[in-house]
């Protein structure tokens, strides 16, 4: 972007103001002695120019809104012409609860659901299942059959709202259960928008909430792919995430890398099943984390779109423009909520939100301050969604597009992060995929790696948590947090009862063995999981026959 006479004036110059008025004031007032790094530990120059950008073409590089390599953004007006999506994740409990916290955020003005289902639900397990005890409805709220979806969205036309669903192994069954209550609404497929979380990788690589081998998982995924394209097409059918390789202790770059490289691994596996790129790319959808360091966050958000749309046109060789753009939802970040002094994470999640913002999310969602210690009560996710508010209307962040573009250091931790992302998946192509480089532990050894290096940066004082490491103060045990009733498991088993005495057993038990002969086969499982999810069989009941035909997988780590 700089002619070489005047980069090398600008060095001239810089090196004039090293020597004289640099050096003249580090004689009389040092600098501190520790590390400048940034959130991820790249070192921090003390000063950035055009020289740290020499490299940079502006229209191959950055250009423009709404154009490829999308860097600074996939809508050519972004929030000029409409805010990002207030997203607020909620679920606890039981689906009457769940229900009316949706129906309060909606009032308050978040333009967008997100569920979080508790912990039985996300690995195929009825409420009733021995395994599901101490757990129904904790992290979460508990879906167990098509009655609990109906109530979940009782009063709410799924026709007006978007809806992201974080569920993964399960996600085909909770999809049908979307699509089934929708039918009930009188609303059709093709009407739905959201998301289905879908991403089975990295549940491998860093949360753990798994249920079948990698092979049928991709199957099902594939299969979720295939239908929507025809049935559900505004369905975004996978939200590739980084989210929670970024909780696990990831850098940013390695977020980056590693959501990419398994990205890359969905599109292959589509490819192989017979779809052609261009039909089912425009519907992924990916999730990432928003940390501490603002600068490096908004970097790390740019750095993922110009590199996916490369990845997209140069390696798989898309043609629709829509297949190229990386659009994301952003949740601020979880790990770094601390139980000490929780008012202070109101400050850290709006620090993280205006990251997101600045770095061009297209939904987002704000932690509550007490989630370091419980599910977050009302009074909280109202900051929570507030901060957001405050964001799109009183701050002029959104009145233009991409402000930090242009910024020496900016589009250098762009590059950077682009670069050594880039690093990382050759890597993993080197190791045979994403599933393959899972399969050796490679991934997790290196986030293992980087967590390990964080933590001992906070032992050590060399990164200080405020109220963690530095600047405690006495406090009194928190109050007023947020506790599901232990009787929700009774209550969630009686409910279940109850649908299986009302419903036709003999059509589910049909519908359940129609579903297992489609597992030993080839076919396309959505539309016999839909039939049966129609006839009330219950999760449990339809996870236990993939069970069965595919098994489970087992992790193992070889490196």
């Amino acid at each position: 972007m700089f002619d070489k006479e005047k980069l090398s004036q600008i060095k001239e110059e810089r090196q004039k103001w090293e020597e004289g008025l640099l050096a003249k004031t580090l004689s009389k007032a040092p600098e501190s002695k520790k590390e400048f790094k940034s959130g991820s530990g790249f070192e921090v120059k003390r000063l950035y120019t055009p020289e740290d950008i020499e490299d940079i073409d502006y229209l191959r590089d950055i250009g423009f809104p709404g154009q490829y390599p999308f860097t600074r953004g996939y809508q050519p007006t972004m929030y000029r012409g409409r805010p990002w999506t207030m997203r607020m994740y909620a679920g606890f409990a039981t689906a009457e609860e769940s229900n009316e916290r949706y129906k309060y955020l909606v009032s308050q003005g978040s333009t967008g659901l997100s569920v979080a289902f508790d912990l039985p639900t996300q690995i195929g397990y009825d409420s009733d299942h021995p395994l599901a005890q101490g757990e129904v409805g904790k992290v979460g709220v508990a879906i167990d059959s098509l009655k609990d979806m109906e109530i979940l969205f009782d009063g709410i036309p799924l026709d007006k709202v978007s809806t992201s669903m974080t569920i993964n192994a399960p996600a085909a069954v909770l999809l049908a259960m979307y699509i089934a209550v929708a039918e009930k609404q009188g609303v059709s497929p093709d009407k739905l928008r959201g998301t289905v979380q879908n991403d089975i990788l990295k549940e491998y690589i860093a949360r753990g909430t798994y249920i079948f081998p990698t092979e049928p998982s991709m199957r099902l995924i594939t299969n979720i792919f295939e239908y929507c394209s025809k049935y559900v097409p505004n369905w975004n059918t996978i939200s590739i995430s980084g989210y929670h390789i970024r909780e696990a202790g990831s850098t940013a770059a390695q977020e980056v890398g590693f959501t990419l490289a398994d990205g890359i691994a969905y599109v292959e596996a589509a490819i192989k099943a017979g779809l052609d790129v261009d039909t089912f790319a425009p519907r992924l959808s990916f999730f990432f984390n928003s940390h501490n360091d603002l600068l490096e966050e908004v970097a790390k958000f740019r750095a993922a779109r110009r590199l996916w749309a490369r990845i997209m046109k140069e390696r798989f060789k898309a043609k629709n423009e829509k297949s190229m753009m990386l659009k994301f939802h952003t949740q601020t970040a979880g790990c770094t909520l601390t139980a000490q002094q929780p008012d202070n994470n109101i400050i850290r999640v709006a620090m993280q939100a205006l990251a997101a913002v600045l770095g061009g999310t297209q939904s987002l969602h704000t932690n509550s301050r007490d989630e370091a210690l419980a599910l977050p009560t009302t009074e909280s996710v109202t900051i929570a969604l507030r901060t957001q508010q405050i964001l799109a209307n009183e701050t002029g962040v959104t009145n233009t597009i991409d402000p930090l573009a242009g910024s020496y250091y900016v589009e250098a931790k762009t590059k950077e992060i682009e670069d050594k992302a880039m690093e990382y998946i050759t890597k993993i192509d080197e190791l045979g995929g994403a599933a393959r480089a899972i399969d050796l532990g490679y991934i997790q050894k290196e986030i293992s790696d980087a967590a390990y290096k964080y933590q001992m940066e906070i032992e050590t004082k060399e990164r200080i948590v405020v109220g963690v490491n530095k600047y405690q103060v006495e406090e009194e045990a928190p109050k007023g947090l947020l506790k599901v009733d232990p009787a929700v498991a009774e209550m969630q088993k009686q409910k279940l009862n109850e649908v299986k005495a009302k419903r036709n057993n003999a059509a589910v038990e049909e519908k359940l063995k129609a579903l297992k002969k489609a597992c030993e086969g080839t076919e396309n499982l959505m539309p016999y999981i839909l039939d049966a999810v129609r006839e009330y069989a219950t999760l449990g009941e339809i996870c236990g026959v993939m069970r069965e035909i595919f098994g489970e997988y087992q992790q193992s780590v070889s490196i």
